[in-house]
């Protein structure tokens, strides 16, 4: 029997690309990972959990159920909200939030950089 490679796809286009994806876990509920710090970027840019929520193309529920997975895994909240009213309430990150934005991607950077060697010799193989 004559093996042969499997035909590539058409569908695979594009320039290969590599992202870090860190989780870090507590009672196996995801406290931290690409998601979540992602929006906790978008409540700093637009101060509010809704607008963070649709910049990211994802559901209030969806985004508040998230919050409260980060806020309950760390000793004090990365997200303050006060509620709508004459104001229209608003969030804003707590120093810790902002300390899990900044720890999070200096990781990722330093993983990056650490492994850039391998990085290159990886996306050689790849169309």
């Amino acid at each position: 029997m004559v093996k042969r490679p499997l035909p590539r796809s058409r569908a695979v286009v594009g320039k290969p690309k590599v992202r870090f994806r860190m989780r870090v876990t507590v009672a196996d509920v995801v406290a931290v990972g690409p998601g979540k710090v992602d929006l906790l970027e978008a409540i700093r840019e637009h101060g509010s959990i809704s607008a963070a929520a649709r910049s990211l193309d994802m559901s209030y529920r969806r985004a508040w159920l998230l919050l409260q997975e980060i806020n309950q895994s760390m000793r004090r909240p990365a997200v303050l909200s006060e509620h709508g009213g004459e104001h229209r309430g608003g969030s804003t990150l707590t120093p810790e939030g902002e300390d899990v934005i900044r720890l999070y991607r200096a990781i990722e950077a330093q993983a990056s950089a650490a492994c850039s060697a391998e990085i290159k010799a990886l996306l050689k193989l790849l169309a």
